[in-house]
Protein backbone atom coordinates (compact mmCIF):
# COMPACT_ATOMS: atom_id res chain seq x y z
CA UNK A 1 0.00 0.00 0.00
CA UNK A 2 1.12 3.65 -0.82
CA UNK A 3 0.52 6.58 0.07
CA UNK A 4 -1.84 8.05 -2.68
CA UNK A 5 -2.77 12.00 -2.30
CA UNK A 6 -6.14 12.23 -1.60
CA UNK A 7 -6.33 9.43 0.82
CA UNK A 8 -5.81 10.14 4.85
CA UNK A 9 -6.13 8.56 8.04
CA UNK A 10 -8.90 8.80 10.90
CA UNK A 11 -9.85 7.59 14.10
CA UNK A 12 -12.14 4.95 12.05
CA UNK A 13 -9.09 4.15 9.43
CA UNK A 14 -8.04 5.41 6.08
CA UNK A 15 -11.22 7.66 4.36
CA UNK A 16 -9.99 10.14 0.59
CA UNK A 17 -11.22 13.10 0.31
CA UNK A 18 -12.77 13.58 -3.02
CA UNK A 19 -11.37 16.46 -5.07
CA UNK A 20 -14.76 17.15 -6.55
CA UNK A 21 -15.50 18.78 -2.79
CA UNK A 22 -18.04 15.85 -2.62
CA UNK A 23 -18.18 13.68 1.04
CA UNK A 24 -15.37 11.68 1.96
CA UNK A 25 -15.26 8.24 0.51
CA UNK A 26 -14.32 5.18 2.38
CA UNK A 27 -11.16 3.71 1.37
CA UNK A 28 -11.57 0.12 0.42
CA UNK A 29 -9.43 -1.28 2.51
CA UNK A 30 -10.86 -0.08 5.17
CA UNK A 31 -14.30 -0.90 4.02
CA UNK A 32 -12.67 -4.71 4.19
CA UNK A 33 -11.43 -4.16 8.08
CA UNK A 34 -15.08 -5.16 9.22
CA UNK A 35 -14.74 -8.72 8.16
CA UNK A 36 -13.91 -11.05 10.96
CA UNK A 37 -10.18 -12.73 10.33
CA UNK A 38 -10.18 -15.48 13.02
CA UNK A 39 -6.57 -16.52 11.65
CA UNK A 40 -5.02 -13.47 12.77
CA UNK A 41 -5.39 -14.28 16.36
CA UNK A 42 -3.28 -17.71 16.18
CA UNK A 43 -0.76 -15.70 13.98
CA UNK A 44 -0.15 -12.87 16.43
CA UNK A 45 -0.30 -15.45 19.82
CA UNK A 46 1.97 -17.44 17.50
CA UNK A 47 4.74 -14.54 17.39
CA UNK A 48 4.50 -13.77 20.73
CA UNK A 49 5.32 -17.41 21.52
CA UNK A 50 8.31 -17.09 19.11
CA UNK A 51 9.63 -13.28 20.90
CA UNK A 52 9.43 -15.97 24.63
CA UNK A 53 11.21 -18.52 23.13
CA UNK A 54 13.84 -16.99 21.43
CA UNK A 55 14.43 -15.56 24.59
CA UNK A 56 13.51 -18.13 27.18
CA UNK A 57 15.98 -16.80 30.09
CA UNK A 58 16.06 -13.12 29.46
CA UNK A 59 12.01 -13.56 29.36
CA UNK A 60 11.69 -15.76 32.55
CA UNK A 61 14.03 -13.08 34.38
CA UNK A 62 12.25 -9.68 33.25
CA UNK A 63 8.71 -12.12 34.00
CA UNK A 64 9.90 -10.83 37.87
CA UNK A 65 11.47 -7.88 37.83
CA UNK A 66 9.30 -5.69 35.18
CA UNK A 67 6.27 -7.66 34.48
CA UNK A 68 4.67 -4.62 33.46
CA UNK A 69 7.00 -3.58 30.51
CA UNK A 70 7.58 -7.15 29.56
CA UNK A 71 3.86 -7.55 29.44
CA UNK A 72 3.48 -4.35 27.06
CA UNK A 73 6.11 -5.15 24.79
CA UNK A 74 4.80 -9.34 24.46
CA UNK A 75 1.29 -7.41 23.35
CA UNK A 76 3.11 -5.10 20.87
CA UNK A 77 4.73 -7.83 19.17
CA UNK A 78 2.42 -8.42 16.37
CA UNK A 79 2.02 -5.09 15.95
CA UNK A 80 5.59 -4.19 15.35
CA UNK A 81 5.72 -6.99 12.88
CA UNK A 82 2.28 -5.86 10.95
CA UNK A 83 4.22 -2.44 10.75
CA UNK A 84 7.72 -3.52 9.33
CA UNK A 85 5.37 -5.91 6.35
CA UNK A 86 3.70 -2.58 5.55
CA UNK A 87 6.62 -0.75 5.49
CA UNK A 88 7.60 -3.13 3.01
CA UNK A 89 5.19 -3.15 1.49
CA UNK A 90 4.85 0.31 0.71
CA UNK A 91 8.53 0.53 -0.60
CA UNK A 92 8.09 -2.69 -3.04
CA UNK A 93 5.04 -0.62 -4.49
CA UNK A 94 7.47 2.29 -4.76
CA UNK A 95 9.71 0.24 -5.95
CA UNK A 96 7.59 -0.99 -8.90
CA UNK A 97 6.16 2.11 -9.70
CA UNK A 98 10.00 3.05 -10.35
CA UNK A 99 10.38 -0.39 -12.28
CA UNK A 100 7.17 0.41 -14.93
CA UNK A 101 8.17 4.11 -15.53
CA UNK A 102 11.93 3.83 -15.50
CA UNK A 103 12.51 6.21 -13.26
CA UNK A 104 15.85 7.28 -10.64
CA UNK A 105 15.01 4.73 -7.49
CA UNK A 106 17.63 4.56 -4.31
CA UNK A 107 18.65 0.91 -3.80
CA UNK A 108 17.10 -0.82 -1.18
CA UNK A 109 18.64 -4.47 -0.32
CA UNK A 110 15.13 -5.50 1.43
CA UNK A 111 13.19 -4.62 -1.66
CA UNK A 112 15.41 -5.52 -4.29
CA UNK A 113 14.75 -9.06 -4.56
CA UNK A 114 10.97 -8.62 -4.79
CA UNK A 115 11.40 -6.14 -7.69
CA UNK A 116 13.83 -9.06 -9.18
CA UNK A 117 10.76 -11.07 -9.00
CA UNK A 118 8.28 -8.17 -10.55
CA UNK A 119 11.10 -7.91 -13.23
CA UNK A 120 11.15 -11.56 -14.03
CA UNK A 121 6.91 -11.87 -13.97
CA UNK A 122 7.12 -9.14 -16.67
CA UNK A 123 9.61 -10.88 -18.69
CA UNK A 124 7.60 -14.41 -18.61
CA UNK A 125 4.47 -12.52 -19.98
CA UNK A 126 6.86 -10.24 -22.11
CA UNK A 127 4.82 -7.08 -20.90
CA UNK A 128 5.89 -3.78 -23.21
CA UNK A 129 5.50 -1.17 -20.73
CA UNK A 130 4.89 1.20 -23.38
CA UNK A 131 2.29 -0.43 -25.38
CA UNK A 132 0.63 -3.10 -22.37
CA UNK A 133 0.72 -1.25 -18.94
CA UNK A 134 -2.41 1.11 -19.06
CA UNK A 135 -1.76 2.54 -15.34
CA UNK A 136 -0.08 2.07 -11.76
CA UNK A 137 -1.18 2.99 -8.44
CA UNK A 138 -4.16 4.47 -9.76
CA UNK A 139 -7.27 5.95 -7.60
CA UNK A 140 -10.91 4.76 -8.40
CA UNK A 141 -13.57 6.37 -7.49
CA UNK A 142 -17.58 5.08 -7.00
CA UNK A 143 -19.12 8.46 -5.50
CA UNK A 144 -22.83 6.84 -5.91
CA UNK A 145 -21.46 3.76 -2.87
CA UNK A 146 -19.28 6.13 -1.43
CA UNK A 147 -15.60 4.61 -1.61
CA UNK A 148 -12.43 4.84 -3.11
CA UNK A 149 -9.43 2.74 -3.36
CA UNK A 150 -6.09 2.76 -5.41
CA UNK A 151 -5.13 -0.27 -7.86
CA UNK A 152 -1.50 -1.26 -8.45
CA UNK A 153 -1.29 -1.94 -11.87
CA UNK A 154 -3.76 -2.07 -15.19
CA UNK A 155 -1.48 -4.42 -18.28
CA UNK A 156 -2.70 -6.09 -21.01
CA UNK A 157 -2.31 -9.69 -21.24
CA UNK A 158 -2.69 -11.77 -24.48
CA UNK A 159 -4.88 -14.57 -22.71
CA UNK A 160 -8.06 -14.16 -24.26
CA UNK A 161 -9.23 -16.20 -27.55
CA UNK A 162 -6.89 -17.09 -30.33
CA UNK A 163 -3.94 -14.41 -27.75
CA UNK A 164 -6.46 -11.44 -28.07
CA UNK A 165 -5.26 -9.11 -25.04
CA UNK A 166 -7.47 -8.70 -22.31
CA UNK A 167 -6.87 -5.90 -19.59
CA UNK A 168 -6.00 -7.12 -16.32
CA UNK A 169 -5.66 -5.41 -13.00
CA UNK A 170 -3.24 -6.44 -10.78
CA UNK A 171 -2.65 -6.38 -6.72
CA UNK A 172 0.89 -7.16 -5.57
CA UNK A 173 1.08 -8.94 -2.49
CA UNK A 174 4.05 -8.76 -0.81
CA UNK A 175 5.37 -11.72 2.14
CA UNK A 176 8.53 -12.74 3.57
CA UNK A 177 7.42 -16.03 4.39
CA UNK A 178 3.76 -16.87 3.41
CA UNK A 179 3.72 -18.98 0.95
CA UNK A 180 3.29 -18.26 -2.64
CA UNK A 181 0.18 -19.34 -3.41
CA UNK A 182 -1.74 -17.58 -0.38
CA UNK A 183 -5.12 -16.00 -1.27
CA UNK A 184 -7.18 -14.72 1.88
CA UNK A 185 -10.93 -14.29 1.84
CA UNK A 186 -11.34 -10.46 1.26
CA UNK A 187 -9.00 -9.98 -1.27
CA UNK A 188 -11.44 -10.95 -4.44
CA UNK A 189 -14.00 -8.67 -2.70
CA UNK A 190 -10.63 -5.85 -2.56
CA UNK A 191 -10.47 -6.20 -6.32
CA UNK A 192 -14.00 -6.23 -7.10
CA UNK A 193 -14.27 -2.69 -5.35
CA UNK A 194 -11.31 -1.66 -7.53
CA UNK A 195 -12.54 -3.10 -10.86
CA UNK A 196 -16.34 -1.70 -10.44
CA UNK A 197 -15.59 1.67 -9.55
CA UNK A 198 -16.71 3.48 -12.59
CA UNK A 199 -14.08 6.63 -12.37
CA UNK A 200 -10.40 6.94 -11.67
CA UNK A 201 -8.59 9.94 -10.76
CA UNK A 202 -6.30 11.93 -13.37
CA UNK A 203 -2.96 13.34 -12.08
CA UNK A 204 -4.90 17.00 -12.52
CA UNK A 205 -7.69 16.01 -9.85
CA UNK A 206 -10.32 15.46 -12.65
CA UNK A 207 -11.98 12.26 -13.03
CA UNK A 208 -13.01 10.22 -15.96
CA UNK A 209 -14.23 6.39 -16.97
CA UNK A 210 -12.04 4.11 -16.01
CA UNK A 211 -11.47 1.28 -18.38
CA UNK A 212 -13.52 -1.95 -18.71
CA UNK A 213 -11.47 -4.88 -16.82
CA UNK A 214 -11.90 -7.84 -18.06
CA UNK A 215 -9.81 -10.28 -15.65
CA UNK A 216 -8.56 -9.61 -11.73
CA UNK A 217 -5.76 -11.63 -10.27
CA UNK A 218 -2.73 -11.12 -7.11
CA UNK A 219 0.36 -11.09 -7.65
CA UNK A 220 2.40 -12.59 -4.91
CA UNK A 221 5.66 -11.44 -4.69
CA UNK A 222 8.35 -13.53 -2.58
CA UNK A 223 11.98 -12.74 -1.77
CA UNK A 224 12.71 -15.87 -4.29
CA UNK A 225 9.62 -16.80 -6.30
CA UNK A 226 6.35 -15.30 -7.34
CA UNK A 227 2.82 -15.98 -8.39
CA UNK A 228 0.13 -14.86 -10.40
CA UNK A 229 -2.93 -15.89 -9.14
CA UNK A 230 -6.56 -14.71 -10.85
CA UNK A 231 -9.11 -14.26 -8.31
CA UNK A 232 -13.06 -13.51 -9.15
CA UNK A 233 -14.49 -9.87 -8.98
CA UNK A 234 -18.24 -10.81 -10.32
CA UNK A 235 -20.92 -9.13 -9.44
CA UNK A 236 -21.59 -11.64 -6.61
CA UNK A 237 -18.05 -10.45 -4.83
CA UNK A 238 -18.69 -6.59 -5.17
CA UNK A 239 -22.46 -7.56 -3.35
CA UNK A 240 -20.14 -8.75 -0.07
CA UNK A 241 -17.93 -5.64 -0.83
CA UNK A 242 -21.07 -3.64 -0.17
CA UNK A 243 -22.12 -5.38 2.58
CA UNK A 244 -18.89 -5.46 4.24
CA UNK A 245 -18.58 -1.13 3.37
CA UNK A 246 -22.06 -0.72 5.29
CA UNK A 247 -21.10 -2.97 8.56
CA UNK A 248 -18.00 -0.12 8.60
CA UNK A 249 -19.74 2.83 7.81
CA UNK A 250 -22.08 1.90 10.71
CA UNK A 251 -19.70 0.81 13.02
CA UNK A 252 -17.76 4.02 12.21
CA UNK A 253 -20.92 5.98 13.00
CA UNK A 254 -21.73 3.90 16.15
CA UNK A 255 -21.92 5.57 19.84
CA UNK A 256 -19.01 4.13 21.95
CA UNK A 257 -21.56 4.80 25.14
CA UNK A 258 -25.09 3.44 25.81
CA UNK A 259 -27.61 4.76 28.15
CA UNK A 260 -28.04 1.40 31.39
CA UNK A 261 -31.78 1.15 32.13
CA UNK A 262 -32.77 1.46 36.12
CA UNK A 263 -36.71 1.22 37.80
CA UNK A 264 -38.42 4.52 37.64
CA UNK A 265 -38.27 4.59 41.40
CA UNK A 266 -34.47 4.32 41.76
CA UNK A 267 -32.69 7.33 42.51
CA UNK A 268 -32.00 9.71 39.42
CA UNK A 269 -34.16 7.55 37.77
CA UNK A 270 -36.03 11.31 36.63
CA UNK A 271 -33.61 12.78 35.79
CA UNK A 272 -31.99 10.24 33.18
CA UNK A 273 -35.66 9.84 31.85
CA UNK A 274 -35.33 13.61 30.67
CA UNK A 275 -32.21 13.56 29.67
Amino acid sequence: MTDPKWARDTERGRYYDDPAGGPPLISVTNALSSIAKPALVPWAAGLTADAVIAEPIATARRARTEPTALRKELVAVSRHYTERAQNLGTRVHLRAVALVLNTPHPYDEEVEPYAVQLAAWFRLWRVDFERDIEAVETTVVHRARGYAGTGDLWVWLPTGRYRRRQLWLVDYKTSAKKPADTVYDEQPLQLAALRHAPEWLLPDDSSEAAPRVHRTALLNLRPRSHRFIEVPSGREQFAAFLGAMRTARYLHGAPSVYPAVVPPWAPGASERKAA
